[in-house]
């Protein structure tokens, strides 16, 4: 259960997961309904669906609206997801479903969607999971997850919440409560249900010399690993650091099978980063510290991106889109990044460009490098 104070003010970590979740949402619905009309119709999954399994009461007590209310806002703004989507909501708290249910019904609109929001009040498992189904069947779905606690919870879960076509998951957690929890006796069980039993003795064993910093890494690499071993075949995790240190305090993890909503994803985490360096973006999020940009001597991201590209694709010809496709998966770097990076190299004659700098139009000044520029590295 979670802490009754917890929904006074939202903290500021939890505006910036709002913001990408809200995003990344208004993204992918259009995308899927685009999707769709070129779906024979007998084909066609009937509907799209948006599923929250930790949903809260809709509003805090000092009046921000949580994910809910803003989902369901932007659904109500378009007409065809008014007629598509089918929403729904579950908390095992029923005063956060009872006050979820009047913040709907409250909505401007809300009777103008053709499927009226579900609200369930169950635990978070298998059966839940099976009753979703039933009443969205084959329908690509965003799944947003952000638990109080980890009882029910899976990354097996996980799999099958991703396995319709379309469908992506977001997790949210806390990465203390994994840390302190996973070599801790009292709830070696839940811990072995999250990440399965093998994975989890595999993971304490391995965690055992590690100082915190190794710790954390190996912890996430470990999740996002057995996230890839269930079908999420690209994967994307964002830091959020506590306001009083450095210390990390959650995740957000973002699972796909699709390229391209990865993509969309890097880039709307890459914006809430607050720190860049060489303008790549950290993936973490501080309160403290605003967006800011380092210069570091012995970090030079971009230096180092054109050094792999030279030796990966050392004798190919490739777009650029085709080159960002294949190589930024796992990293952090986003398309921005690769277009900085192929120019200089281009300006160094270390790669030519079809169409060369000359021939490219200029956006406020600066040369372009569009998605469609083939390139052609050296042999090595």
């Amino acid at each position: 259960m979670v802490n009754n104070s917890f929904y006074d003010k939202p903290k500021e970590q939890s505006l910036v997961k709002i913001e990408i979740v809200a995003k990344y949402f208004g993204a992918w619905a259009k995308i899927m309904i685009s999707q769709i009309k070129k779906i024979p119709f007998s084909k066609r999954p009937p509907n799209i669906a948006y599923v929250d399994l930790f949903s809260g009461p809709g509003y805090y007590k000092d009046g921000c609206k949580s994910t809910p209310l803003l989902i369901l806002e932007s659904v109500l703004a378009e007409s065809e997801m008014r007629e598509q989507f089918v929403t729904i909501f579950n908390d095992i708290d029923s005063t956060n479903t009872e006050s979820l249910a009047r913040a709907i019904a409250s909505l401007p609109g809300i009777d103008t969607l053709r499927h009226l929001p579900i609200i369930l009040n169950k635990e978070v498992g298998e059966e839940i999971i099976q009753d979703i189904k039933k009443n969205i069947k084959s329908a690509p779905t965003l799944f947003f997850i952000d638990p109080f606690g980890y009882k029910g919870l899976s990354i097996s879960l996980i799999g099958s919440v991703i396995s319709n076509w379309g469908s992506d998951c977001i997790f949210f957690f806390n990465y203390n409560r994994i840390n302190m929890d996973v070599n801790n006796p009292v709830v070696k069980k839940e811990m072995n249900s999250f990440f399965g039993e093998k994975r989890a003795d595999a993971l304490r064993e391995e965690l055992k010399p590690m100082q915190p910093e190794e710790r954390e890494s190996t912890i996430v690499k470990s999740i996002c690993q057995a996230l890839k071993d269930v079908g999420g075949s690209h994967v994307q995790d964002f830091c959020f650091k506590k306001s009083s240190a450095s210390r990390t305090s959650h995740y957000l993890i973002f699972i796909s099978k699709n390229k391209r909503g990865h993509s969309i994803m890097k880039d709307i985490m890459a914006q809430k980063s607050s720190i860049f360096t060489q303008g790549v973006p950290s993936f973490e999020y501080n309160q403290s510290q605003a967006a800011i940009q380092l210069s570091l001597f012995d970090f030079q991201p971009i230096d180092d991106l054109e050094n792999m590209l030279l030796d990966e694709f050392a004798g190919q010809t490739l777009t650029m889109e085709e080159i960002y496709n294949q190589h930024h998966v796992g990293k952090r770097y986003i398309s921005k990044n690769y277009k900085e990076a192929l120019k200089k190299l281009e300006q160094q004659g270390k790669i030519v460009a079809d169409p060369s700098a000359s021939q490219r139009r200029k956006q406020k000044g600066e040369i372009t490098f569009g998605e469609q520029v083939r390139v052609t590295f050296p042999p090595k």
